[in-house]
């Protein structure tokens, strides 16, 4: 029976080839270990196994293992990279390191303004449906720059790139396909915005791919966590 360190290892192994094969260095790449809807001794497990990044969708849920956590185990960077309501933003800008799926200048400036002056900026990331399917959240690429701009002259806030859920295919084509555009748009964004070093995307089917196209962040988490109920 393999543990949560053990898929931890080959999470970063998985990584670290696919990052040799297209000769960029593995320590470029984050592992995100996506933890939402699992317990806090799942979360400690691969803390001890060396994890230091974990990603919540769930408001609540992500607050209260935040607050349990933060005492003993307080150099862990939580990053939230569900859907947001604006009712619920003040939860995210109090307790979270980073933003992921900002798509709108109403959320963006509701987190700046309830981020506590006692902590850093939010880091934030502008969240792209770049597989422009109805049902995902996500701006346009045509949107971006604006919401970027934004972002940019808000104090509490630092932008650090873009995110995106791709198709969920297994055709390598269609992942090439979207990944090439978000890189282009990632891209287009540095060269904007000095603080501007992460693309977020890619997860355990599609990561060799999306690192071959710049991903520096992966979002992995039933290969790490074992299936969800």
């Amino acid at each position: 029976m393999t543990t949560i360190a053990d898929r931890i290892s080959i999470a970063q192994s998985q990584i670290a080839q696919a990052a040799q094969n297209c000769s960029r260095n593995s320590e470029e790449v984050t592992l995100l270990a996506v933890s939402k809807t699992k317990p806090i001794s799942d979360i400690i497990a691969a803390y001890e196994a060396g994890q230091r990044c974990f990603g919540e969708n769930y408001v609540q849920e992500g607050e209260e293992k935040v607050i349990a956590l933060k005492q003993d185990y307080a150099d862990i960077e939580w990053h939230f990279i569900g859907p947001l309501q604006s009712n619920k933003s003040r939860i995210v800008a109090e307790h979270f390191d980073w933003m992921h799926t900002v798509s709108r200048e109403k959320i963006a400036k509701r987190l700046n303004d309830q981020r506590p002056a006692t902590k850093a900026p939010l880091q934030i990331c502008i969240q792209v449906n770049i597989s422009n399917e109805d049902t995902k959240s996500g701006l346009q690429a045509s949107e971006i720059n604006a919401l970027a701009n934004a972002i940019s002259q808000l104090p509490n806030l630092t932008l650090r790139g873009l995110m995106a859920i791709p198709t969920a295919t297994d055709d390598i084509n269609v992942q090439k396909a979207e990944f090439t555009k978000l890189q282009a748009l990632y891209h287009q964004l540095q060269n904007d915005y000095p603080t501007v070093d992460t693309l977020s995307m890619g997860m355990s089917n599609d990561l060799t791919v999306a690192i071959a196209h710049g991903s520096t962040m992966v979002r992995i988490g039933t290969a790490i966590f074992g299936s969800r109920k």
